[in-house]
């Protein structure tokens, strides 16, 4: 039997479970942020080339997305919690670690490897499925919050991560982050419940007939996971998700979070100011993504998707040809902040209604998993680009190009009622 222990604030203790989550998510979000940061200061130290860096950025992001199906699926199967604190515990080991690295295939394993593994099940799946255990209405809006996270997180850490790299050592940027995730770890285990039952209360805004959550899923793991992927595979809504969320990925962290400093840094910007700049989009982002929470509950999400990418597209074919001003930075900085990752409500909404609330985060996941994989596309592509070309002129062009495309793919997504949703879904096990 489940031993219920009551929590303070009623009903409301779901947004401490948010609060909670949210935190877990801009720690996740600071250290995917890092190599950036890094990217200069271990040229310097070492000798290391952009593309070799870049490499193990690349690494790093891909594992992120790969992660997420099969976290959702842990989620499901040991719980948050238990996940989140192993995540977190890796993501303190692999930080602190890389302070003794002294050869590229160190930064290849910290970095990529054991930082792909651990952020990969503290990333957007993770909101997702707090958000459908706790919540049964503004789910669009609390998922806006979550996602706005991962700008936080830049808010917060980069200015302060590119000056400590700037004015004392990289180690100390490294330490911080291992410090900030270790910190966490005791924080979950006091405040986050595994279930809303668990403390004796139910989804925020339930009603009386509301079923609960849906229980673990029963059988091996991986195979469990897989066969959401197979299900989904054999439907064109699920490429078209992928492809969409493929082009955010490779316009956001890959290009922006990865290369955008080491880019002002091309045209005479110093380091802690070119993170200043990007920490503006993340104050625009918190803004931004949660409004665009808000509207998903409220507007046809691949209007709002078209618009995203499109404007998206289009400003990144402008930034290159801009004349690095702080007044053209500036506005840059601040539409971007605004779209940076406002398209994930609106794709968790339409992954929702095409795969029902069971499969939904593990079909996100592998969603989420096409952004990571686009990231590490791009964060590669435009550090060997910049190596040969000499100028990320090229790679900002292509990104550009292809957020328009995806603006036009967006509105080929099909959305289906709930009930129509239920007859495929049980079609497809059957």
């Amino acid at each position: 039997m489940t031993i219920q222990r009551r929590r303070p604030f009623g009903q409301n203790y779901a947004f401490v479970v948010v609060a909670v989550v949210f935190m877990a998510l801009l720690a996740s979000a600071g250290m995917r942020a890092t190599p950036g940061v890094l990217m200069l200061p271990l040229g310097r130290a070492f000798g290391w080339s952009r593309d070799d860096i870049s490499a193990a950025a690349a690494v790093g992001i891909l594992l992120y997305g790969l992660m997420g199906p099969f976290a959702a699926a842990l989620m499901q199967r040991f719980g948050i919690r238990r996940v989140l604190v192993i995540a977190l515990t890796v993501m303190a080991l692999a930080a602190a670690s890389s302070a003794v690295m002294s050869q590229p295939w160190h930064l290849l394993l910290t970095w990529g490897v054991l930082s792909g593994a651990g952020t990969g099940c503290v990333a957007v799946v993770l909101g997702a499925t707090v958000v459908g255990r706790w919540f049964s209405t503004h789910r669009g809006l609390m998922m806006g919050l979550l996602t706005a996270s991962t700008a936080t997180g830049t808010l917060i850490f980069l200015p302060g991560l590119a000056a400590i790299a700037e004015y004392a050592s990289w180690r100390w940027v490294v330490l911080t982050i291992a410090a900030v995730s270790a910190v966490l770890v005791p924080l979950v285990l006091w405040l986050l419940p595994e279930r809303p039952a668990d403390i004796g209360l139910t989804r925020y805004g339930a009603t009386a007939d509301e079923p609960a959550d849906a229980s673990a899923p029963a059988g091996n793991l991986f195979a469990l996971t897989l066969g959401v992927l197979r299900r989904a595979s054999k439907r064109g809504v699920f490429w078209l998700l992928f492809a969409t969320f493929f082009v955010c990925g490779f316009t956001t962290n890959g290009l922006i979070g990865t290369h955008f400093i080491a880019m002002c840094g091309d045209h005479g910007i110093p380091e802690v100011r070119a993170a200043g700049l990007l920490a503006m989009m993340g104050i625009f982002d918190l803004f931004g993504t949660t409004a665009s929470g808000w509207l998903t509950d409220r507007v046809d999400p691949r209007k709002l998707l078209f618009a995203y990418y499109g404007l998206r597209g289009l400003s990144l074919m402008y930034l290159p040809y801009s004349d690095f001003s702080l007044y053209s930075l500036s506005l840059f900085g601040v539409f971007y902040g605004l779209d940076w990752i406002a398209t994930v409500p609106p794709t968790l909404r339409l992954t929702t209604e095409a795969f029902g609330e069971r499969d939904a985060p593990v079909v996100f996941g592998w969603v989420v998993a096409g952004h990571q994989v686009g990231a590490a596309v791009a964060a590669f592509m435009a550090g060997v680009l910049r190596v040969q070309l000499g100028s990320y002129l090229t790679p900002f062009v292509i990104a550009g190009a292809s957020g328009v495309v995806a603006a036009f793919l967006a509105l080929r997504i099909q959305r289906r009622r709930d009930d129509d949703t239920s007859m495929v879904l049980a079609n497809e096990a059957a």
